[in-house]
């Protein structure tokens, strides 16, 4: 039996939970942090954002100490952070959804509010600062999957495993069009592009984004069907209490380890070692197994922490402060690498790497915890956080 899809019902309640989930604040700050371990790469690669479509990626080498340490690098980030986001962002559509409902509110009611204002915050990341940002893909898909929480059980996890068929076959159809066109790689980026990002102003790198906004916003186009998927699966993972601190949470959690990892790992390494014709099966089917693996060995690793310690506190205080550590990071990283800033991918490209990315990216890490920390001793939320819950009151 369905609901009318205005009134949320007052049940199914959440798992217990005493409080504010650590677990979550845990996940998402090392799923903030995992995106950048791929996106560092394309903010430091010749032609940055474009470049990517262009070269598109690197096969797995294993011929050196460097390249077999950018390979491993690259094989634990590509695709299964993205993949967790996306999971935990649909655990806090859940969330939200029974917030309205003990509270008696209409669904998705004002959530409608703060689906368009994270769809302009977006925008605005796209435009100004990144162009491969999700925020724009999560509020659009968002806005179905909370319709989809007035719904049935089974009416959701018919959509879910609908959309994950979908996901695959669109995903299996366009590699083999990769496959079968013969190309050894994508193309050369070319040398214009570069220059852009090395020596180009800012006013002419925002120019850029606009004019190619249609081939720069195809991600979110072609995973739509695993957006939407993933987001029930965060919502159907919630429900079951897999993010519990009781018996029932370190269960699931330790089945979601066995089988995203025993399934996961084998599958990505093989897609990696494929070559780069296997990249859409590598970052769009065979990383979300893995992300299930990563909740799983996440959640047993905070366990059996008995007291948080520097690590786990800073992941958690990124996780508070999530939508702003993920624009910051992108901000930093352009600074950092894009000729409008410091430079850095034309001064040591050709030297350091993968040494110098790497690093980067741990600097950049080390900034968001530090940060965050301190930032959330004298407030409770994040600058953008605090932002969208001014406007929204409004």
């Amino acid at each position: 039996m369905t609901d009318t899809g205005t009134q949320p019902p007052q049940t199914p309640a959440p798992p217990p939970t005493g409080g504010r989930l650590v677990l979550l604040d845990v996940l998402r700050g090392a799923a903030v942090l995992g995106t950048l371990m791929t996106n560092v790469w394309i903010f430091t690669a010749p032609g940055a954002e474009w470049g990517v479509l262009r070269s598109g990626t690197a096969e797995a080498s294993f011929g050196s100490f460097p390249e077999a340490a950018e390979s491993v690098f690259t094989l634990l980030a590509n695709g299964k952070f993205l993949s967790l986001l996306t999971i935990l962002f649909g655990v806090g559509l859940a969330v939200q959804y029974d917030a309205a409902a003990r509270r008696g509110q209409p669904w998705p009611g004002r959530y409608r509010w703060r689906a368009l204002f994270l769809f302009c915050e977006g925008t605005l990341h796209f435009v100004l600062v990144f162009a491969w940002d999700v925020l724009m893909g999560y509020a659009v898909t968002a806005l179905l999957v909370a319709w989809l929480l007035t719904r049935s059980e089974r009416a959701r996890r018919r959509v879910m495993w609908w959309g994950a068929g979908a996901h695959l076959a669109v995903m299996g159809l366009l590699t083999a069009a990769l496959v079968l066109s013969g190309t050894e790689d994508g193309g050369t980026v070319p040398p214009e592009i570069v220059d852009l990002y090395a020596h180009g102003s800012y006013p002419e790198q925002v120019a850029f984004r606009l004019q190619n906004a249609v081939a720069l916003r195809l991600e979110p186009v072609l995973t739509f069907f695993l957006l939407v998927s993933l987001l029930l699966l965060g919502v159907r993972l919630y429900r079951a209490g897999a993010f519990g601190a009781d018996g029932t949470g370190r269960r699931l959690r330790s089945r979601m380890l066995a089988w995203g990892l025993g399934l996961g790992l084998p599958l990505n390494v093989a897609a990696a070692l494929g070559g780069p014709d296997l990249f859409l099966l590598s970052r769009y089917a065979a990383a979300p197994l893995l992300a299930v693996g990563y909740i799983g060995l996440i959640g047993a690793l905070v366990d059996r922490v008995r007291r948080p310690g520097p690590l786990m506190t800073g992941l958690a205080c990124v996780g508070r402060t999530a939508l702003s550590a993920y624009v910051l990071q992108n901000v930093l990283c352009v600074f950092a690498a894009y000729g409008i800033g410091l430079g850095l991918a034309e001064r040591l490209g050709g030297t350091g790497r993968p040494w110098w990315v790497m690093g980067l990216w741990a600097g950049v890490c080390l900034v968001l915890t530090a940060g965050s920390a301190l930032w959330l001793r004298r407030f409770s939320a994040g600058p953008l956080e605090a932002l969208q819950k001014r406007v929204l009151r409004r």
